[in-house]
C-alpha cells in the first residue's frame, strides 16, 4: 500500500533526521499528537520558534500532556516544551531553535486545523 505523498512529506516535517524515536513508532507519535489536537485544541499562536497552543478537557489533560511531551522531549531533544494553567485548560508551550522551525510549523499547522 502506497503512503499518501502529503502524510508522508509532514512526517518527514516532524520528525527530523536526528530524531531518535524508532521508525515504526513515529507514526504512532504523530497519531498521539493528532488525538490531542482534535479533541482538546481550541486556539494556537505562533511567534517565530514558538508556538502556544490552548487546550480544553477533562482533569487527566494537563497530565496526559505531560506524559506526551516528555516521551517527545526524549527523542527529540530540540524541543523545549512548558504545561503551564489549570489541568483542564493547560496551554502547551513549544519552542525550537531556529534550525528547527519547519518542525514546529508543521507541529502547528496540525494543532490549528483542529481548532473548535
Amino acid at each position: 500500500m502506497k503512503k499518501n505523498p502529503l502524510v508522508q512529506g509532514m512526517e518527514k516535517l516532524w520528525a527530523p533526521q536526528s530524531c531518535a524515536l524508532p521508525t515504526t513508532e513515529r507514526p504512532l507519535r504523530l497519531a498521539e499528537f493528532d488525538e490531542l489536537f482534535t479533541s482538546s485544541a481550541r486556539g494556537v499562536e505562533q511567534h517565530g520558534t514558538t508556538a502556544r497552543i490552548h487546550l480544553s478537557g477533562d482533569a487527566e489533560l494537563a497530565e496526559r500532556v505531560r506524559d506526551l511531551v516528555e516521551r517527545e522531549s526524549a527523542c527529540c531533544s530540540f524541543f523545549t516544551f512548558a504545561v503551564e494553567g489549570p489541568d483542564e485548560e493547560p496551554l502547551l508551550s513549544v519552542t525550537v531553535p531556529p534550525e528547527r522551525r519547519e518542525v514546529l510549523d508543521s507541529l502547528a499547522a496540525r494543532a490549528r486545523k483542529s481548532v473548535t
